[in-house]
């Protein structure tokens, strides 16, 4: 029986990437302290999500675990020896790491660096995937000619007709302490695969998201957007109009990638991961969508201020991707993902 360890196992990627392998025949650690409950108060737990997994899959175990934890990690990695490593846990906020940047930096970075030498020393042969983020690429997306379209921004660069590639400047731009901290783990993800030979990617997520994303206010955009439909809240907007744009890719369609490289790894690669230009949705957008299928108006909240290093506009260009993983392609459409999350918020016990 394959083994696989997930980091970061109870949350949005984590838990799906078990749904996903646990049926097919793997043995499934997850490692996962609830590090979110800490971060973003009692909507940030996932525990709820912890249980479920527990519950529902046979071959999965929980395991109480800090990826800061060094020993514990080489010891986790040397006793067990996966076939597959998928490093989710993460600090995801921007807002977050201003306030915390030696807790944003230790989980981010430094987890990011135990995880890897774990495997460099005991489990070589491990297939590494790394959960980065479209933010190692700072501002700079905002460099890009933009113009205003009625319910959005959009590029006015036909450069950038299918979105943003690999080869893009993550250098000289601001990224949030976040965005920096994601940097480091990224680059170290892509060095231990060059220099060392490791078998490992970067996934460089847009708008990850699905029906398990605990989403609040710093972190997960569409979940909590959907949460604040439903349940009446206001929705702040930080500037830009409202007219931010993001692609949004379900966490499904994720775990098929990661299957997908697993297959057939390479070395230090980096790919854009999100939902392209089909999948990309304004914050406004995003409100007429919700309130059609809630039946609800949506109240929110102009704020003139965007938020330090936020992208106006970002879509994932999937070319390479799909080039290099033919097999692979998105599969669930924006409709699929709004109705989803919808749907889970209804009937979510957590």
């Amino acid at each position: 029986m394959p083994k696989l360890l997930v980091t970061g196992s109870s949350g949005l990627i984590g838990s799906e990437v078990v749904s996903h392998f646990a049926p097919a025949g793997w043995q499934v650690l997850g490692i996962d302290n609830n590090q979110r409950a800490d971060f973003f108060g009692p909507q940030g737990d996932t525990r709820w999500n912890q249980r479920r997994l527990v519950e529902k899959y046979p071959t999965f175990e929980h395991l109480e675990l800090d990826i800061r934890n060094r020993e514990a990690v080489l010891k986790l990695v040397a006793d067990t020896k996966p076939d597959l490593i998928v490093h989710a846990a993460a600090q995801p906020s921007h807002d977050l790491a201003a306030s915390r940047p030696f807790d944003d930096f230790d989980v981010n970075a430094v987890g990011t660096l135990n995880m890897l030498e774990a495997v460099r020393r005991s489990a070589p042969d491990t297939v590494f995937v790394h959960m980065s983020t479209n933010k190692v690429y700072g501002d700079r997306p905002n460099t890009i000619r933009l113009k205003e379209l009625e319910t959005r921004w959009d590029y006015d660069d036909p450069t950038y007709a299918d979105g943003i590639k690999e080869d893009f400047s993550i250098d000289q731009s601001k990224h949030s302490l976040f965005g920096a901290s994601k940097v480091a783990g990224d680059v170290m993800v892509q060095e231990y695969g060059r220099y060392f030979g490791l078998k490992s990617c970067c996934l460089r997520g847009g708008c990850l998201t699905g029906p398990n994303h605990s989403g609040v206010e710093l972190h997960g955009f569409l979940s909590y957007l959907v949460r604040c439909n439903l349940e009446g809240r206001t929705y702040k907007v930080f500037g830009y109009k409202g007219k931010q744009v993001r692609d949004n890719i379900h966490s499904h369609d994720v775990a098929r990638f990661v299957e997908a490289f697993y297959r057939n790894p390479r070395c230090g690669e980096v790919y854009n991961i999100g939902g392209g230009r089909a999948n990309s949705v304004s914050i406004l957008e995003a409100f007429d969508r919700i309130a059609a299928i809630s039946g609800k108006k949506m109240s929110y909240e102009y704020i003139d201020k965007n938020r330090e290093g936020d992208h106006i506009c970002y879509i994932s260009d999937l070319s390479k991707m799909r080039s290099q993983y033919p097999e692979w392609d998105i599969t669930k459409t924006l409709d699929d993902v709004f109705h989803e999350i919808y749907q889970a918020w209804r009937t979510r016990d957590g």
